[in-house]
């Protein structure tokens, strides 16, 4: 253990800096022996102020202020669409979606029965589940214009558009 004795003085020189100078590196070639160096000390980059009176202020005390505005920082970011967002909150309920009429319901299960056919025997012949019938048949569906198409092919009965329940014509014969 090595004890320094209490009567050593050593005086290490203070450096203030001075407000005008921001660069505190250190040039190595051109620093000698008895140059005086600063440890610990940051170095501050340019800031960057939002308000007028830290400019002026810096201004006085003699800094180089550099005044760029940012512009067009994000120009893609496209904001919400206004008339849109009033459109929909103008609009009350959300209108649900249109189930069978009662009349095409009515026509189907007749023609069903015509041909002697059950709701399992018309789900087969068409692909489609018995729930699918059942629901077409109660008028709780929506309409789906494939299913229709094929529930006219095998029940041959017109289940779209005008003439509704009126058989259907033969394939092939056009009028």
């Amino acid at each position: 253990m090595v004890t320094i004795p209490h009567s050593i003085d050593i005086d290490f020189p203070i450096i203030k800096q001075s407000q005008h100078s921001h660069s505190h590196t250190i040039d190595m070639a051109s620093t000698g022996w008895d140059d005086q160096v600063v440890i610990g000390r940051k170095t501050t980059g340019p800031r960057v102020v939002r308000d007028q009176a830290t400019v002026n202020a810096a201004r006085r005390a003699g800094e180089s202020v550099d005044a760029a505005k940012k512009t067009a920082i994000n120009a893609t970011h496209v904001g919400p669409d206004h008339q849109r967002i009033a459109k929909l909150d103008r609009v009350n309920e959300v209108a649900p979606p249109a189930k069978i009429k009662p009349s095409v319901a009515q026509a189907m299960k007749d023609a069903r029965i015509a041909l002697s056919m059950t709701q399992k025997d018309l789900a087969a012949k068409t692909n489609e589940k018995p729930t699918v019938i059942g629901d077409y048949e109660a008028a709780r569906a929506v309409p789906s214009p494939q299913i229709l198409a094929k529930f006219e092919r095998v029940l041959k009965v017109k289940l779209r558009g005008k003439d509704i329940g009126a058989p259907l014509a033969p394939p092939g014969k056009k009028t």
